[in-house]
């Protein structure tokens, strides 16, 4: 006879797939856990560079490389145009001011000098055509002057004769109205003749000043136009060295044409381009320094250029004392400018870690030399060297300041 057997528990009867519940479960809490929490990374100790913080001395400055230029490059432009006749120095020469550079001709310019000149010869002429005039006129009325004076002395000898006749009633009363009558004429004769001298003296004088002018504006146009022939002689205008004079005999050069440069050899400015990080803390007059042969050369930023380009911008120094023996156009020199002062910081190392970090945070090593963790700090100054630690670290800790390239992302690092 046939047993009637109880009915199995759920649980029994769905017990595989109650596992396999549980078992994926399990994964997916297991996941989640890994996914959620801190990322591990192993390395080797020896694949990255640890430094220990410490307390010292810091200054801020910073290192770039320049290349000498001249302080001053001035430019040569011909005051005349022409025809290049001849060229008598070399581009790179070095050269004096007033040195003759290059010569040229100008045909037109030498006709309107021979025109100038024919004219100041012309008025030369009639400027002392015109004195002999004035002269001549001059001495034929003080010839008529002193005629008239003859006559009239003649005419008082007779005028008092004929008074005296008239007394001793020889001559007539009409006879003496005669003779009073034609000295009196004479006396206002020469009184007309004497003023007419007067007045034709001050006008020759003005005419004489008018002709001396005409003349020396005449002579002084002329002088003009001549030094323009001393003008087709170009010159240096300072000592230096020659440079872009590329110009072939017989080639026409208009006037104003910029032939060449001369750049000043006695003293020369250094150009830097430096990281765009320093420049707020880049100043005119700021102190900087070269070093060459272990000896110090004192500068000075003479200018900033604030324009940014390629991450960085370009300052000029200058020498404040000598220079070094050495000194020339595209000597290059390694230049130190200074921040500030020396103080007492907290300072580590540089490493590739500010470039990942953008100096919010590094990882910071256990004393057992196992482990590194995050820990956030705050960056102040820096410099070749060093940075300058504000907060997060203290003397004696240890950081990985190499590697951010493989650990960044990392929250914890494993060292082996």
């Amino acid at each position: 006879m046939d047993v009637k057997l109880p009915p199995k528990k759920w649980y029994v009867k769905y017990r595989i797939h109650i596992v396999a519940g549980i078992l994926a479960a399990g994964l997916i809490v297991m996941l989640i856990k890994v996914s959620t929490g801190p990322k591990i990374i192993r390395i080797n100790s020896d694949s990255v560079q640890t430094a220990t913080v410490q307390s010292g001395e810091f200054s801020e400055y910073v290192n770039a490389e320049g290349t000498l230029q001249p302080i001053q490059t001035i430019k040569v432009y011909t005051r005349e145009g022409g025809f290049v006749e001849s060229v008598l120095v070399q581009d790179g020469s070095l050269v004096h001011k007033g040195d003759t550079l290059m010569i040229l001709s100008d045909p037109e310019l030498q006709r309107t000098i021979e025109t100038a000149r024919e004219s100041w010869r012309k008025q030369n002429r009639s400027y002392r055509t015109s004195m002999i005039e004035m002269d001549q006129r001059r001495l034929s009325l003080a010839q008529s002057i002193l005629q008239t004076k003859y006559e009239l002395k003649r005419l008082e000898k007779e005028h008092n004769l004929a008074q005296e006749e008239f007394r001793m009633g020889i001559r007539s009363r009409a006879q003496l109205d005669v003779a009073d009558e034609e000295y009196n004429y004479k006396m206002e004769t020469v009184r007309l003749q004497l003023e007419s001298r007067r007045q034709d003296s001050v006008l020759n004088a003005i005419r004489q000043e008018s002709l001396q002018d005409e003349l020396a504006e005449a002579q002084r146009q002329l002088r003009k136009t001549e030094e323009r022939l001393n003008d087709l002689i170009v010159t240096a205008p300072a000592d230096g060295q020659l440079s872009g004079l590329s110009l072939e005999p017989s080639q026409r050069i208009s006037s104003g044409t910029a032939i060449a440069d001369i750049k000043r050899m006695d003293q020369f400015r250094m150009r830097l381009s430096i990281n765009e990080f320093y420049i707020d803390k880049i100043t005119v007059g700021q102190p900087a320094t070269i070093t060459y042969e272990k000896k110090t050369y004192p500068m000075t930023i003479s200018s900033t250029v604030p324009e940014i380009k390629g991450g960085s911008f370009d300052i000029y120094l200058v020498f404040t004392d000598s220079l070094p023996d050495n000194a020339r156009i595209g000597k290059s020199y390694q230049a130190r400018i200074e921040m500030g002062g020396q103080a007492q910081s907290i300072i580590v190392p540089k490493g590739n870690f500010y470039n990942y970090t953008h100096g919010s945070w590094v990882f910071k090593v256990n004393a057992q030399h196992t482990h590194a963790v995050r820990v956030p700090v705050s960056i102040g100054r820096q410099n070749p060297r060093h940075f300058e630690i504000l907060e997060g670290l203290n003397p004696g800790d240890e950081i990985i300041i190499t590697g951010y390239d493989r650990i960044s992302d990392a929250d914890e690092v494993v060292l082996n």
